[in-house]
């Protein structure tokens, strides 16, 4: 049976970080390797593999440089999982799916409908660029869930896609290396309501919606006892 993926989080500056908290008390449900921080690591957190990676200009060129940092380490394992710090697995999985959004074309008329200026101008850049590269009806794989990743690849992807200055680097890696999948709705939560589903095995949040909203309640009733990253009991 072949060893289960690392698990790399791109990690914001700040040691008060609660959505990654509970992001590491969720992977008690699904089987990893060795834990792996890129950028901040808070001084709460034990048993990692902390990779240091000063701040960028801006969030996107952060999260770029901390997973390039990450795919260049050695002791990182070739096949990794890379997570976000409000990535939250909600129920036991035997393994992580590739999972997409769908067509680029309807995730970009989302958000062209909601004027998202830079986000949207990297979306688009990303689209052309997967054009040139011979993919004209491409999938998007901007999801808030894990993604399987493979070392060489990201290299290649970041390397192919470092002159935009908002790579959509999960829809160019997806798109680059074939990965298929199957498609979900982005299960990202932006509202304090009661209106999310209790039932999917994936959430993620606003900074909002965790700390004040139903959602963030919910996720915290979860997991409501420290784990082995926060114990060091391993």
């Amino acid at each position: 049976m072949a060893a289960a993926p690392d698990i790399v989080y791109v990690v914001k500056p700040g040691d008060r970080n609660e959505e990654l908290r509970y992001s590491l008390r969720s992977l008690a449900h699904l089987p990893h390797g060795r834990v792996w921080i890129a950028g901040h690591c808070p001084s709460w957190v034990r048993g990692v593999g902390r990779i240091p990676v000063p701040p960028r200009a801006t969030k996107y060129q952060s999260s770029t440089a901390n997973l390039r940092a990450a795919a260049e380490h050695p002791e990182v394992a070739e096949e990794f999982l890379y997570f976000n710090d409000d990535f939250f697995i909600m129920r036991p999985l035997d393994h992580m799916p590739v999972l997409h959004r769908g067509p680029v074309a309807r995730v970009e008329a989302y958000y062209a409908s909601r004027g998202r200026g830079r986000y949207l101008r990297g979306l688009r850049e990303t689209r052309v660029l997967l054009a040139q590269l011979g993919h004209h009806r491409p999938l998007s794989y901007e999801l808030h869930v894990p993604m399987p990743m493979r070392k060489a690849q990201v290299l290649e992807t970041l390397d192919t896609g470092a002159h935009l200055e908002v790579l959509h680097k999960r829809t160019l890696y997806g798109m680059m290396h074939q990965l298929g999948g199957r498609e979900i709705s982005d299960p990202k939560i932006l509202t304090r309501g009661p209106a999310f589903p209790r039932s999917v095995p994936f959430l993620s949040t606003l900074p909002d919606s965790f700390a004040h909203g139903q959602v963030g309640a919910h996720i915290r009733a979860r997991f409501p006892e420290p784990g082995p990253y926060e114990t060091g009991r391993l």
